[in-house]
């Protein structure tokens, strides 16, 4: 049996490239502000094993990295020149993450350390003892994706915080009404599902509109039948939250079309991956920003594949190639488009992976995680949060693989991107309800 939810996006997603929104037709152009901001999430599907993407290279943290990561550790041509941040600590990255690494050296990117899902702040003795919340379903894909894209920790929750984001800009009028604030160019995302508001689906490179129509007197008849069999009451109501979805999204392709066809070729050139195309589109959607009406925009794009169960180096020397170019092109495109300063990325994963190696070269699932923030409003080169004591069974570690606890949380990693993108501190506590647990302290990554 379908949810009357699926059943809408089964309905929506007849229109192949744009779906999921069951809101109306976009009103006249309306300018942007000079003050349009949007934030851009890379969610890396799997878990990425971050021990790996970036390492404190000081000699005692890097010779109990060697010590304990075992066949996982990077050594010699595995890692990046070490580099330094604004205090002068020492990291290297990935080697396949070159661009990575040269954007922290610029001070474009910022690493925020050990973050993930808490309920509050907790400590190895409170977790190994149960007493004190604990998230629900630790270790699990699906209930830390949905962790990750919604804030909340314990039980469930219909809509993300990015969608809870999306309904504050909408309450105060801040973009024109009709366009949806949140943009998925990875399919369907709780992470902007809303309250008020819903999510639009854009598949890169393809057509946005139906195809088998064109400007033909047949074709414009076939398509008017079409518009007219949307529109009947037909008395179910399951039918007809999907034929207003259908309908809805239909004007949404058109309008964005309609704008996208005014967009200048960008020069700059993205790899030709799957997360290059997603963050070329996420581009060439901001540059027509002002055409759209909006003043604030948010953009889920993702790469899959970091279950690395075994196998692990191998995986990474095949996936980071993808991410690490495609971040670079996509700064670089917000630069050619003078909104460098108006676009925040960050990235998002499952968790972390154990520190401990597997039998094949792998790891299993762990918990807190290290991850990338860039943009020109960001306060590059520099470590925000704590990374854990390299220790098994240590004061980080929730057993004694290297399950690290996280020092920082969803909710301040979150409430701190919403922060610059407009979000009062007297909302954040709604579109993170577990913000107060953590005195409501945002960290301090972007200016």
């Amino acid at each position: 049996m379908f949810t009357r939810r699926g059943f809408i996006r089964i309905g929506a997603a007849t229109v192949g490239s744009l779906a999921l929104r069951p809101l109306g037709l976009l009103p006249a152009m309306a300018q942007s502000g000079p003050d349009y901001r949007a934030l851009v999430c890379v969610f890396l599907f799997g878990g990425n094993d971050s021990n790996n993407s970036v390492i404190p290279m000081d000699d005692a943290s890097y010779r109990a990295y060697q010590s304990l990561r075992a066949g996982l550790a990077l050594t010699g041509s595995d890692l990046s020149a070490t580099v330094h941040s604004v205090s002068g600590a020492p990291y290297a990255f990935h080697a396949k993450l070159a661009e990575v690494a040269s954007l922290f050296s610029n001070k474009e990117l910022a690493i925020v350390a050990n973050v993930g899902s808490l309920v509050q702040p907790l400590t190895r003795d409170q977790y190994q003892q149960q007493q004190a919340p604990i998230p629900s379903n630790l270790f699990s894909h699906s209930d830390q994706q949905l962790q990750w894209q919604t804030s909340v920790a314990q039980g469930n929750s219909a809509t993300g915080w990015a969608g809870r984001a999306a309904d504050y800009i909408a309450s105060q009028n801040i973009n024109a009404p009709g366009f949806p604030a949140f943009v998925s160019l990875s399919g369907s995302s709780l992470l902007g599902t809303g309250e008020e508001t819903q999510p639009v689906a854009v598949t890169p490179g393809q057509p946005l509109q139906l195809k088998g129509f064109n400007n033909t007197p047949s074709s414009q008849a076939r398509w008017d039948a079409l518009n007219s069999l949307l529109t009947l009451d037909s008395g179910m109501s399951l039918v007809q939250a999907a034929n207003d979805t259908l309908a809805h999204s239909l004007k949404d392709a058109k309008a964005l079309g309609t704008a996208l066809a005014k967009a200048m070729p960008l020069r700059t050139q993205f790899p030709k991956t799957g997360l290059g195309a997603q963050l070329k589109q996420v581009a060439e959607i901001i540059q027509v920003q002002a055409d759209l009406g909006m003043r604030r925009q948010i953009f889920f794009c993702s790469l899959g594949g970091f279950d690395t169960h075994t196998n692990e180096i191998n995986t990474h020397n095949n996936l980071y190639p993808q991410l690490s170019p495609a971040l670079a092109a996509f700064y670089e495109a917000t630069q050619e488009l003078g909104m460098v300063q108006n676009v925040t990325t960050f990235t998002e994963s499952d968790f972390n992976r154990t520190f401990q190696e597997t039998s094949g070269g792998g790891s299993d699932h762990g918990w807190g995680s290290h991850h990338f923030v860039l943009g020109g409003a960001v306060r590059g080169g520099q470590v925000f949060g704590k990374f854990p004591t390299f220790q098994l069974g240590g004061p980080d570690d929730a057993d004694v693989r290297g399950r690290w606890i996280p020092t920082t949380s969803i909710d301040q990693y979150g409430a701190t991107l919403c922060a610059w993108f407009g979000i009062p501190d007297s909302a954040l506590a709604t579109v993170f309800p577990n913000f107060p647990n953590f005195g409501s302290q945002k960290l301090e990554f972007l200016g």
